[in-house]
């Protein structure tokens, strides 16, 4: 058997973030589900902040996934947008509403604390636990969904992003942003 400390820990950590989403005040009215929509809106590029992009990213049903953003839509947490070059796609975005109760709760404040706590070790931790999650993702066949900025087709051009998947510019706040057409680097 092999050892489990760090899935444990995982684990635990996760546990501990359901529990304190389900106590705290601007997130009563959230699945959690919704919540984890919400974070992944936030934080996607424009290619990617669509039903189909939450639906691989959360790993779920597309019905479970439709069920939600028309939930979040009812509660006036996201709007709905044609795509100008794609009539028959439709972009989500989120609402200031959302935005507030995204900025009111993440992240988690036990999180926060303890990371600041650890001074410079905690910004080591964010660094290896984001090496482990590429090294994982290099070994799977899962969309990795990361940074644009980390994205083997990541270039820059007449010193903005650029994107030599779909050969268009970026805006400079693209490259921090999640994409659904990730391709993590490869390695030399």
């Amino acid at each position: 058997m092999t050892d489990s400390n760090l899935f444990d820990l995982l684990e635990r950590f996760s546990s501990l973030t359901r529990i304190w989403f389900r106590q705290h005040p601007s997130l009563a009215e959230l699945q959690p589900i919704q919540l984890s929509a919400l974070m992944y809106l936030a934080r996607c590029n424009n290619y990617s902040n669509t039903p189909l992009g939450v639906t691989e990213y959360l790993g779920l049903t597309k019905g479970t996934v439709s069920q939600s953003l028309k939930a979040l839509e009812g509660k006036g947490l996201i709007v709905k947008s044609q795509d100008a070059r794609d009539k028959r796609s439709v972009h989500m975005h989120l609402t200031d509403a959302a935005r507030g109760v995204l900025d009111a709760s993440l992240p988690p404040a036990f999180l926060a604390m303890g990371e600041a706590r650890m001074g410079a070790r905690g910004v080591q931790l964010a660094t290896l636990l984001s090496e482990l999650l590429s090294e994982v993702q290099r070994n799977t066949d899962i969309p990795s969904f990361g940074l644009c900025a980390t994205c083997r087709f990541h270039e820059e051009v007449n010193g903005l992003p650029f994107c030599g998947l779909t050969q268009q510019q970026l805006a400079p706040i693209d490259a921090e942003l999640i994409c659904r057409e990730h391709q993590l680097a490869i390695s030399t």
